[in-house]
């Protein structure tokens, strides 16, 4: 997918150096087209931003999401590199949820229950999201 961003090397530190994603690659053959590749840790799925890539708006990109194991060692890891990230919540009650939430992690570590957000340098938001929890 293609986030669009407003400066493409300050997003580009941002997603290396604070949200830990890899660089992919970084091709710019003109001044009006850069298509940089970036990989959040542990997935199959990568992200675009780059210059000529799309006519969005920067920061309109939504439910962007980012799966993983241990949503509270996650967010610790996004805190400790400079990222703003929001609290954990998680889905409220669990058996018949109708959009309600509750601070903190689901107590059962219930997949795709506890969630937390952050956004980019352009307001890009992203959701992160737990599945397979396993106690260490």
């Amino acid at each position: 997918m293609t986030v669009p961003v407003s400066d493409v090397d300050r997003s580009l530190d941002f997603y290396t150096q604070q949200a830990g994603f890899g660089l992919d690659v970084d091709y710019r053959p003109a001044d009006n087209f850069r298509v940089v590749q970036l990989t959040p840790p542990g997935s199959s799925c990568s992200v675009q931003i780059g210059v000529g890539l799309t006519d969005a708006e920067p920061g309109s990109a939504r439910g962007l999401c980012l799966v993983v194991r241990d949503i509270e060692t996650a967010r610790a890891e996004l805190a400790r590199h400079g990222v703003e990230i929001g609290d954990i919540r998680h889905k409220s009650p669990i058996d018949e949820w109708k959009g309600g939430w509750a601070a903190g992690v689901d107590p059962e570590h219930t997949d795709y229950a506890s969630f937390v957000d952050f956004s980019d340098p352009d307001g890009n938001l992203w959701t992160v999201q737990q599945r397979g929890f396993r106690t260490p």
